[in-house]
């Protein structure tokens, strides 16, 4: 008790600050998504998201020699196809963008990793995240597209494969699909934990992404629900996931902990393209000193249990991080 207990006694200097942290921040710990599209020469900015681009597959490498350079572990690659129809053939097409963009990566960053999102949505023209039957997804004949899907970014070379399309059972489709190909040791991180969210606006621009009718919400997860989180954490661990995630990040760091609570697999938060956007227009504006609540909000996450964080600052994070 006071005076006896006096807390500031341990927050007096930066050194005594440093050495009774509990939580720090490293390089290590991010993950840079990654956006690669059809054409040559393009380095396209995306409106929504200052200082993020599209790149197409001659100018990903140079881009991955950055990230690399910058002491970033891994990339997260989605794909932005010029040709899409009802069923995402593109997705899963041996030479469609990502499965090109993955082996023109490796030439030239031989220990950079390279995560691969799993989904249709990129790739079908209705936008979704499967197969339409009706006015709605169909679970069970996406599933086989995914798998596809799944085993072409393994055959060219994708170090971890990330289905995000929350269908059921896609985990354990997709591991029975690799393992018999022959790819047992490529890891699955799943999107376990995907709340249905107004924070993926940008993405979808980046993406072009944005469905044509109706929304996700049969197949993503309800923003109010808590407990669910924990019954498809289990369920995808069962299913064979390696790695699980929870997305969005920010609005969820009640989710992350719950998470972190029940399992000892490597936890991955997604720091999505709304919360990036949000705090890059109010550092613009100057409201906020936008280095350091990027900075504090990657460790919210860390602190709330995520043992690694995709995010968009993730370049700028680690330039901070190494000065």
């Amino acid at each position: 008790m006071f005076p006896i207990t006096r807390s500031r006694r341990l927050r007096a200097t930066p050194a005594i600050r440093r050495l009774v942290r509990e939580n720090a921040l490293s390089s290590d710990d991010l993950i840079y998504p990654v956006f690669v599209c059809e054409g040559a020469n393009v380095r396209e900015p995306i409106g929504s998201m200052p200082g993020i681009n599209r790149f197409s597959v001659d100018t990903v490498s140079g881009e991955c020699n950055e990230i690399e350079k910058l002491g970033i572990p891994a990339v997260l690659l989605f794909g932005i196809p010029s040709h899409k129809d009802a069923t995402g053939s593109e997705a899963y097409n041996a030479n469609g963008v990502v499965q090109r963009a993955i082996r023109a990566i490796k030439k030239n960053s031989k220990n950079l990793l390279i995560i691969t999102d799993v989904c249709m949505c990129e790739y079908t023209d209705h936008g979704h995240c499967g197969v339409i039957k009706g006015d709605s997804v169909d679970n069970d004949a996406t599933l086989e597209l995914l798998c596809k899907e799944a085993l072409s970014h393994a055959e060219a070379g994708a170090d971890i494969i990330a289905p995000s399309d929350m269908m059921d059972g896609r985990v354990s489709a997709i591991r029975k699909k690799l393992d018999e190909n022959g790819f047992e040791l490529t890891p699955i991180m799943s999107y376990a934990v995907k709340y249905a969210s107004a924070y993926y606006g940008p993405f979808r621009e980046a993406a072009e992404s944005t469905p044509a009718f109706g929304d996700r919400k049969t197949y993503q997860m309800d923003p109010a629900n808590r407990r669910e989180a924990i019954k498809e954490t289990l369920q995808d661990i069962a299913e064979g996931a390696d790695m699980v995630m929870v997305k969005p990040a920010l609005a969820y760091l009640d989710i992350i902990r719950d998470v972190r609570d029940i399992t000892d697999l490597p936890l991955a938060a997604y720091n999505v393209s709304g919360e990036y956007s949000m705090i890059m227009a109010a550092a613009e504006k100057g409201w906020i000193d936008g280095d350091k609540v990027i900075m504090e909000s990657l460790l919210s996450m860390k602190r709330a249990g995520a043992d690694m964080i995709i995010t968009y600052f993730a370049k700028t994070a680690a330039r901070l991080l190494n000065n």
